[in-house]
């Protein structure tokens, strides 16, 4: 009869991405430690807890001017934006600046009164523009978070479901958010911010119908800019 023989050892296991609760922890650090926008822009470049960091080729930050009373967050980047490593720059993002335009906005503009500053949930584009799941949108919030309070807007535009649901914590899809206003708070801000959903840019290139809903609400945010509020 043959010896019998041990079981090889198996191999070390590879560690592969940060758990969800190691992310979200090493997240709140790294977001909460970051002073400037560009602090924050350097650690989201640091973190390894969300696996969409590998798959995308460029991180997307922001972009407009950091004095604008709006910021604009939409939901994630696509093929042109994870190309180019701005937000907001294919087809839905011509149809924005059209849209800001329309009511004497531009993210281009100097001008805190005129500026938007853009920006999305999450950094990092899905692969294949799929919807980002909820692990990957919780281990970026804490920078979401960070780069609101950094910012200091009087206005936020939540454009689309994903950045809406995820920072005014509602479960409600974005045709039942879109129309009304919410406060938006956290820590690091001194007061409230206005926090003003909409439907997203690509959802009006589906949806030629909708246009109509989305002028609606950008005369309401031009009604609100004019009365001083925020």
């Amino acid at each position: 009869m043959a010896p019998r023989q041990n079981a090889p050892s198996p191999m070390p296991a590879d560690p592969g991405p940060l758990g969800a609760v190691e992310a979200g922890q090493s997240a709140r650090i790294a977001a909460s430690a970051a002073k400037s926008l560009d602090e924050l822009k350097d650690a989201l470049s640091a973190f390894d807890g969300c696996a969409l960091k590998k798959t995308a080729t460029n991180l997307v930050f922001g972009t407009g001017s950091r004095q604008a009373r709006i910021m604009l967050i939409g939901e994630a980047p696509g093929e042109n934006e994870d190309r180019q490593g701005l937000p907001f720059v294919g087809p839905a993002g011509q149809l924005l600046d059209r849209m800001l335009g329309a009511i004497g906005l531009d993210r281009h503009a100097d001008d805190p009164a005129k500026a938007v500053y853009i920006t999305n949930m999450l950094p990092w584009r899905p692969p294949g523009n799929r919807s980002p799941t909820d692990s990957e949108i919780a281990a970026c919030m804490p920078f979401m978070v960070r780069h609101i309070e950094l910012l200091a807007p009087d206005f936020l535009i939540f454009a689309g479901g994903i950045s809406a649901k995820a920072m005014l914590n509602r479960t409600e899809g974005i045709t039942r958010l879109r129309g009304r206003s919410f406060d938006y708070g956290s820590a690091g801000l001194k007061k409230p911010v206005v926090a003003m959903p909409m439907l997203h840019p690509a959802y009006l290139l589906r949806n030629p119908d909708a246009k109509r809903e989305a002028w609606k609400d950008m005369l309401a945010l031009k009604l609100r800019l004019e009365a001083g509020r925020g």
